[in-house]
């Protein structure tokens, strides 16, 4: 079963240094994840100051600067990964690096026909 590991924190939490240190042991995080089969996909994302959000309201599209929401921590990242099930999932989250300075939430991806194979 596919799942997305999301993460959270607060974006200004880190300095440059750790930072880095985190992109580092992510990076290879996500290596051991590839060699393991269970790798999909990960990446950090650039700041909530360079978000667009789109909205479609009476079939108009509204476009606006910034997240949808302001909240105490921001969507940093992602890892995609494929797992047997929800425990492994877990078993996953818990070492990414990031996890230690935010919240990681697991969810389930829908499979729903009609898409394209990745």
């Amino acid at each position: 079963m596919k799942y997305m590991l999301l993460i959270y924190m607060d974006e200004n939490g880190l300095s440059e240094t750790e930072r880095a240190q985190c992109y580092g042991e992510s990076a290879q995080f996500a290596v051991q994840l590839s060699k393991s089969g269970q790798y999909l996909g990960a990446g950090p994302l650039h700041p909530t100051s360079t978000a667009t959000s789109v909205r479609v309201r009476d079939n108009k599209r509204v476009v606006t600067d910034g997240p949808f929401a302001e909240t105490r921590e921001q969507l940093g990242g992602y890892f995609l990964i494929d797992s047997k099930n929800l425990d492994e999932a877990i078993g996953i989250a818990e070492r990414i690096p990031a996890g230690r300075w935010g919240t990681v939430e697991i969810r389930p991806v829908m499979e729903i026909p009609g898409l394209p194979a990745s």
